[in-house]
């Protein structure tokens, strides 16, 4: 519901959802809360922050048509961010209850227990959340931009592979899949920590890195345990990641069956359709693999979601990444149920992929060209009758969860 009024010189709604609290002031200040009361997104001067789970908040905002910039904010201006939202629903809840504001139409008991809960996080009450983050996740490395508000469940921990030289996400945390009843105490310990937070996710995804790479009779063991402690269907349904390789492994039948189970959208971080620069990246497989799992994927009636790194192998590689990546795709059964990310190679001087570059005098494609490279690859997509993907860019630096 949405109650409108007049505060402090200037327009005030309050926006009481099922699953968020909003309250706007004016057009330059925003603040929005999950119902067990903790920061989610804020918008403050067109500066727009979003807060993940870990405590870390992220700002973002346009300097340009296409240009967006973004960063990390340090512990003290987080600190700021907190208390001004603090201070703001703190002294909003005193002056509607002096009657200083008139709202149309008044709070009900929902959203006035929704405000004293909103107005009740203050730093003291972050910083305590974000401990309760830590004892319930290892560090989530990433999620596809859609997932970004789903529940992640680990029911692996680390990569199976963890070879890529352009990934660092899972390079100190060895892989292990997590016992049944492990699994099921990690479920319980998410839910007891997201409390009535629960209600803002939009889906579940089933992680750390290519965790559908659990052979069959565990996984549907796994699966099965997701289903007796949450609602499937009320979620939204399971996603995952999968490399390529490894899917190929599985049959159109497996797919069904977790598709019976829940599963909705399978993410593989494909990268390109050029063989040896796959190996020149120390990404396991072939594009061939990729494909065959992608066909077997959609053939079990599950979608896909194909990540492309764009900029990967620099000028040596540019061409003939573009030239192989749109082939591979376009032999891909993909519809408009399915997904397709390019996202930006990240390079920093730790990542394998930096120093192997080097000396291999790779010269790096600029942000103008990775931008013409992603270009290139999606005006040349021929897709069917039965309708186009969506397409868009995946900037892993503004991953939040």
């Amino acid at each position: 519901m949405v109650h409108q009024g007049f505060w402090n010189h200037q327009s005030l709604t309050i926006s009481v959802k099922g699953n968020c609290l909003t309250i706007s002031l004016g057009s330059r200040e925003v603040f929005s809360y999950d119902l067990a009361g903790r920061l989610w997104t804020a918008l403050v001067d067109e500066i727009s922050y979003r807060r993940g789970l870990d405590g870390k908040i992220v700002a973002k905002w346009q300097t340009g048509e296409k240009t967006r910039q973004r960063r990390w904010l340090t512990p003290p201006e987080s600190a700021d961010l907190i208390e001004r939202g603090h201070a703001l629903l703190c002294k909003l809840t005193s002056d509607l209850r002096s009657q200083k504001i008139v709202l149309n139409p008044p709070l009900n008991d929902k959203g006035w227990r929704d405000l004293q809960t909103a107005a009740a996080f203050d730093n003291t009450a972050a910083e305590a959340d974000a401990l309760g983050y830590f004892r319930v996740y290892k560090p989530i490395g990433i999620l596809p931009p859609d997932q970004y508000i789903s529940v992640v469940l680990q029911a692996t921990e680390g990569c199976s592979f963890n070879t890529c030289t352009f990934c660092d996400f899972y390079r100190d945390r060895p892989f292990r899949i997590k016992r049944v009843d492990e699994f099921r105490e990690h479920i319980r310990a998410v839910k007891a920590f997201l409390g009535e937070g629960l209600s803002l996710r939009r889906t579940i995804f089933l992680g750390d890195a290519n965790a559908l790479v659990i052979p069959m009779p565990r996984l549907i063991s796994l699966m099965e345990v997701i289903h007796e402690e949450l609602d499937v269907e009320k979620l939204g349904g399971i996603f995952a990641f999968l490399d390529g390789f490894s899917g190929e492994r599985k049959t159109p039948q497996d797919f069904s069956r977790l598709a019976e189970l829940g599963l909705k959208r399978i993410y593989i971080g494909m990268e390109s359709g050029h063989e040896p620069l796959l190996k020149f990246l120390r990404k396991p497989g072939t594009p061939q693999d990729v494909l065959q799992a992608v066909r077997n994927i959609k053939a079990g009636g599950v979608a896909v979601g194909i990540i492309v790194l764009l900029g990967a192998g620099g000028e040596t590689y540019a061409q003939a990444h573009i030239q192989d990546t749109i082939r591979l795709i376009n032999a891909m059964p993909l519809d408009m149920e399915d997904l397709i990310y390019f996202s930006e190679l990240v390079e920093n001087e730790n990542l394998p992929y930096v120093q192997t570059a080097y000396q291999n005098s790779l010269q790096p494609l600029s942000a103008e060209k990775r931008i013409q490279q992603g270009e290139a690859i999606e005006n040349n997509l021929v897709f069917g009758k039965k309708g186009t993907p969506h397409i868009s860019r995946y900037d892993i630096r503004e991953f939040v969860y």
